[in-house]
């Protein structure tokens, strides 16, 4: 493991592994240390420039002759939703998500299990215990809330909050120029609800409530299955060796 000294925080970069991606790829990462009093400062320059952040750590792909992960964020002003997304929020009007401190509960935790053997059974995160799923909700020293989703009840107006089963729960970022999906989950037997893309069309309206020009989605892997859905946001801003470039391609669902 090599080490890199900037602007006061120490780089590492991991030995090379198994793409979980693209398959027959090598992967490597850089990651920092989102430690201390400048840890908010440091996740929102760092975000800006295309790293992720996982508990206290920060990372982004530094592959040898690969550059398959492009980071992709959502340029609230300009999004408009198409046609499919229109009528997934019509779908979910019963619903609604309330912004709550990133505090684990024993319910979240059944729910990420059972979304976890659902979906990502042979995936990295599938031997997670409840204490590794508190520490991936409040192990941090930045900006950090969630969004939990349940169904409206009759003193929603009232509460602010809904009624009933956890349904669907997304982990988020506040950074100083918009909000950085970390990590979300749901109920699988509601998949006719489509609620990955609901929480998503949600940060957006709540990151334009806020005044926040972005929605971080994290990375983009041209060719792989499980991360094409965030191609479907459109248009979209991808990092590219030139900055930030705006992507407006014809979106499915239209």
């Amino acid at each position: 493991m090599t080490t890199h000294q900037r602007d006061g925080l120490q780089f590492y970069l991991t030995a090379p592994g198994p793409c979980p991606y693209l398959p027959r790829k090598i992967e490597r990462k850089v990651f920092a240390h989102l430690v201390g009093m400048r840890a908010d400062e440091y996740n929102n320059v760092l975000s800006q420039n295309g790293f992720r952040r996982s508990q206290t750590i920060a990372y982004r792909p530094a592959c040898d002759m690969c550059q398959a992960c492009v980071s992709v964020r959502i340029p609230v002003d300009r999004f408009k939703p198409n046609r499919s997304m229109r009528r997934l929020v019509k779908r979910n009007h019963d619903l609604m998500g309330c912004w709550k401190e990133n505090i684990p509960t024993p319910e979240q935790y059944e729910l990420f299990r059972y979304y976890l053997e659902s979906r990502h059974a042979d995936g990295g995160m599938a031997d997670m215990t409840v204490l590794d799923y508190a520490m991936m909700i409040e192990d941090t020293y930045v900006d950090t809330h969630i969004v939990e989703y349940r169904r409206r009840g009759p003193d929603t107006m009232i509460t602010g909050e809904g009624e009933g089963p956890l349904m669907a729960m997304t982990l988020i970022d506040v950074l100083n120029d918009g909000l950085s999906l970390v990590y979300a989950f749901y109920d699988i037997d509601q998949l006719d609800r489509g609620l990955g893309t609901f929480m998503i069309l949600d940060q957006i309206e709540r990151a334009r409530r806020m005044g926040l020009p972005y929605v971080y989605l994290g990375y983009w892997v041209d060719g792989s299955p499980k991360m094409d859905y965030k191609a479907r946001f459109m248009p979209q801003e991808r990092l590219t060796l030139r900055g930030w470039q705006l992507v407006d391609l014809p979106s499915r669902g239209e």
